[in-house]
């Protein structure tokens, strides 16, 4: 890292004022033959010395980050190797535009940069990461909140400038932070918040129109003010590219209207941070000083509500910085006169019940009551670039049909709403586009997706939107109205795998134009595509192999399940008892009120978070399930003697984890002895490495069993694989949870992404992701894909997603020439529903018709569609969502 200091406003991160400009700044790299950082999260009983850290400052006391870098200033080697450094707190993470990269014959270059700002309780220090350390930021090992220790700084000059080297952040010529995670959001203080209405006298006899300006404008240099209403808006576009010199290289389209038509109206550069917040669906103009250009051709086009409206296709208007300097006025709407002939903004709302009869690539709006929202994900833009699209998915109803609105949210350029989105809010789309699937597939299921011109609005930013005056609109308050909160919170989930869309029934569609051979991977490849992933990357991936063994994992809690199978360091303070509710989120216990007194306000009264009232009407009758802390046994190295850990009576265990606790060495009939002395059968202990045993919340009730087939040729071959892939862990993020609106705010902050700059808690309560109910409850499948030439092996998952409360939320439709999964999903789900006492049974076995399917695939070529996502430090998931037979229609016999 370079550490520097600035002063930037309000954002400033560091402490102390700048030094002058030409000294440069620390630079942290890796010790060598060590990790690259010694990092280390926060832990409870360090919340207080994390937060006191990230504060910076307020100790008063010498500084340890203001000494090592002043050690390493006067180093002779401009890099020193600090003795004993001590932890630090990671404060922000943030992303900027990388400088130009080496030839093209020279190892590929970073496309960004990343400035890390560090506290250590009296210091603020923000830095320079070095570009070959990118990785940790990448894969979320390095994050804000994070602790960590320096191994090593160095000081870097800039060789191309005279006396100047990386003291300040924002390296070479850039004045501005990316979001960490995407392009496409505004980030930082630089982009401005709503700009009040300006008080301006709109002489009517100096306006020109649109009509007017089609016609003139190529005679003309400067033009008459124009009068115009934005009737659709863009998600902003960045365009900076590395090597090329340009402060804000930002664009954001919006159409624009007045009484003689409609055209296109494009913000550019320094005007995007000035302006694009202000600009919203609605606001009227006043332009002065723009320019007219010919239209872009290949820009996208949005569907206007009145399909009557004329559009000036050949014309743009351009407003910029310069040449010449636009000016811009926004009307307040209670200004605006009827005789101006201002077009009103004007939609194309539908109701789920039309949904199924609307064409391909329709466009539309929609509103309903959110009950399901998935966790943010990523999507590369293109291979091999450091470019994502950021998006989720969720459900919404509105009380016409019995099946949600699937929606596929990405971005659009509304962080704070995106990040916001939850189960009971009432959510807005607009411009949305209806995705069909071509091929004629009678079980796929029709969703929605934002278009560039997607607007998405939840509770607590409806007031004053043009919607409101919508008639199907007003439709669904009014059946809102008649809807009580209990019915309906017993539908919501939130997070967790989401394996939608479907792959299609036939490998041909699967690969649509692209050749087999640039589809298919080896299973070598997975492991090096799977090696490759950034954080929350998710991709679908197909591998060609041969069905080898299953095995059918069932626990009351799956999540508890993972953790008996490979332990996740945690200490010891990090008891469950802690997740008493603070007294900022205790509520009334005796009230139930109805989901419109809370959600039906945001259309009517003030700005607020969307469901305050509602939470503090929620109850906590319901109890955090029961668990117990199983301790740290023999931590302390020096009273010798080996730490285990008992487990229930039927643990099952991944070869993976069988060999890393070395299980396979004791016999059934063999003990050890805790520190106590005390006999403990060693096939109920878990043996661990230095680190020490973890703690593992366990429900009283945990009952674990396994059961599992193999065919014959997996028998033969295991033992003789030249490599063995293990990725069938299920992680508790993994899992849909049932939504809780006391811990909303928690939730929320689980499946959205870290956050580029920390923020400490401003409560004691918390509560482990793995606490909460799952929304499936059934177990999982560990499936074995063995390589089409025997020598190569993967384990993957299988998880069957099912809620009783909602059978339409994961769609559990029979999967078309899939008899396999189509049997091992819906066994599960009967299971689950015939299940007494409202919970399902622990100990099923692996059914017959699963056996029977198994065994019909066995020896086959098949190829096995992966879904594949990175959750963040080591943990990446990949699960099993489809298989082809090789001998069906479409698909290449094996050669």
């Amino acid at each position: 890292m370079t550490a520097g200091t600035r002063r930037c406003g309000r954002r400033c991160l560091c402490h102390p004022p700048p030094p002058p400009r030409q000294r440069p700044g620390p630079r942290l790299s890796p010790c060598s033959g060590r990790q690259d950082a010694v990092m280390q999260d926060p832990t409870p009983e360090r919340a207080e010395e994390s937060r006191a850290a990230a504060e910076g400052g307020g100790g008063g006391g010498a500084s340890w980050l203001q000494k090592v870098f002043e050690e390493v200033r006067g180093s002779s080697q401009l890099s020193v190797a600090p003795a004993e450094p001590p932890a630090v707190t990671v404060v922000a993470v943030e992303r900027y535009l990388a400088q130009a990269p080496p030839p093209p014959a020279a190892p590929p270059a970073p496309q960004y940069w990343y400035d890390v700002t560090l506290a250590d309780g009296a210091r603020r220090q923000r830095c320079h990461l070095a570009p070959r350390l990118n990785g940790l930021v990448q894969r979320a090992r390095l994050r804000t909140g994070a602790r960590l220790r320096l191994t090593r700084c160095s000081y870097r000059y800039d060789e191309k400038r005279l006396n100047r080297g990386f003291l300040q952040p924002l390296r070479g010529e850039n004045r501005h932070y990316l979001p960490l995670w995407n392009n496409e959001d505004p980030y930082g203080d630089v982009w401005m918040p709503d700009r009040p209405p300006a008080q301006v006298d709109v002489d009517v006899s100096k306006l020109t129109n649109l009509g007017h300006l089609e016609m003139t404008w190529r005679s003309r240099v400067r033009f008459h003010p124009l009068l115009v209403r934005i009737l659709h808006k863009s998600r902003l576009r960045y365009y900076g590219k590395p090597g090329k010199a340009m402060d804000m290289p930002y664009q954001a389209y919006f159409e624009v209207a007045d009484g003689s038509g409609m055209t296109s109206m494009v913000l550019w550069s320094s005007l995007c941070p000035e302006w694009y917040n202000s600009m919203k669906v609605g606001t009227v103009l006043l332009l002065e000083q723009y320019a007219i250009k010919d239209s872009y051709p290949f820009k996208t086009q949005p569907t206007p509500g009145d399909s009557q409206m004329k559009r000036f296709a050949t014309i743009e208007i351009s407003l910029n910085d310069r040449n010449p300097p636009t000016k811009i006025s926004i009307i307040p709407e209670e200004m605006v006169k009827p005789e101006w002939g201002l077009p009103e903004v004007k939609y194309r709302f539908i109701t789920r019940s039309e949904l199924d009869d609307l064409p391909h690539n329709y466009s539309c709006d929609v509103i309903g009551l959110v009950t399901f929202v998935g966790r943010a994900e990523r999507a590369r833009k293109r291979d091999h670039c450091e470019d994502f699209w950021l998006y989720r998915w969720a459900h919404a109803i509105d009380g016409t049909s019995d099946q949600p609105f699937i929606l596929e949210l990405f971005a659009t350029s509304q962080p704070d709403v995106f990040e916001r989105i939850h189960p009971m809010t009432y959510l807005v789309c607009t411009q949305m586009r209806v995705v069909r699937d071509l091929t004629g597939n009678p079980s796929s299921t029709i969703y929605l997706t934002t278009s560039n011109e997607s607007q998405i609005f939840i509770t607590g930013w409806h007031k004053g939107q043009p919607y409101t005056k919508d008639p199907k609109v007003k439709n669904f308050i009014q059946w809102m109205k008649s809807q009580s909160e209990a019915d309906q919170i017993k539908k919501t989930v939130i997070g967790g795998y989401y394996p939608f869309p479907r792959p299609p029934d036939n490998f041909s569609d699967y690969c649509k134009s692209n050749k087999v051979e640039s589809v298919l991977k080896t299973i070598s490849e997975t492991g090096k595509e799977i090696e490759d992933l950034h954080y929350r990357e998710h991709k679908r991936i197909a591998v060609q192999g041969i069905i080898g063994a299953i095995r059918y994992i069932s626990s009351s809690n799956t999540a508890e399940e993972v953790l008996g199978v490979e332990l996740v360091q945690k200490d010891t303070s990090q008891s469950l008892e802690s997740s008493a509710v603070s007294k900022e989120d205790s509520v009334d216990r005796g009230k139930n009120t109805s989901l419109q007194n809370e959600e039906v306000k945001s259309f009517l009264g003030p700005h607020g978070s969307p469901g305050e009232q509602h939470q503090q009407q929620a109850l906590l009758s319901k109890e955090s399930s029961v668990k117990r802390k199983i301790r740290r046994l023999n931590r302390d190295a020096e009273q010798g003697g080996t730490s285990v850990i008992a487990v229930s009576s039927c643990p099952y265990f991944t070869r993976s984890a069988r060999r890393k606790f070395r299980l396979d060495e004791y016999q059934h009939g063999d003990v050890v002895q805790d520190k106590n002395g005390q006999a403990v059968s060693a096939s109920l202990q878990y043996c661990t490495d230095r680190e020490g045993m973890s703690d593992i919340p366990e429900t009283e009730e945990t009952r674990r069993t396994c059961d599992s087939w193999q065919s014959d040729l997996w028998t033969q071959v295991k033992d003789k694989l030249m490599k063995y892939l293990h990725h069938s862990k299920i992680f508790p993020e993994s899992i849909p949870r049932k939504f809780d609106y006391v811990y909303k705010d928690l939730l929320m902050q689980q499946y959205n992404l870290h956050a580029a700059v920390h923020q400490p808690k401003e409560t004691t309560a918390e509560k482990s992701i793995d606490e909460f109910k799952s929304a499936s409850g059934l177990g999982y499948y560990e499936v074995t894909v063995l390589g089409i030439n025997h020598d190569v092996a993967i384990d993957v998952a299988f998880l069957p997603l099912f809620c009783p409360e909602d059978p339409h939320l994961f769609q559990l439709e029979e999967i078309q020439n899939d008899t396999l999964l189509s049997c091992m999903s819906c066994i599960s789900a009967h299971q689950q529903k015939t299940t007494s006492n409202g919970r399902p049974c622990d100990m099923f076995s692996l059914s017959d018709e699963i056996v029977k399917a198994a065994k019909d695939l066995d020896g086959k070529h098949v190829v096995c569609i992966l879904d594949i996502c990175h959750l963040g430090d080591d943990k990446v998931e990949v699960f099993l969502t489809k298989i082809y037979k090789t001998e069906e229609p479409g698909v290449l016999d094996p050669v």
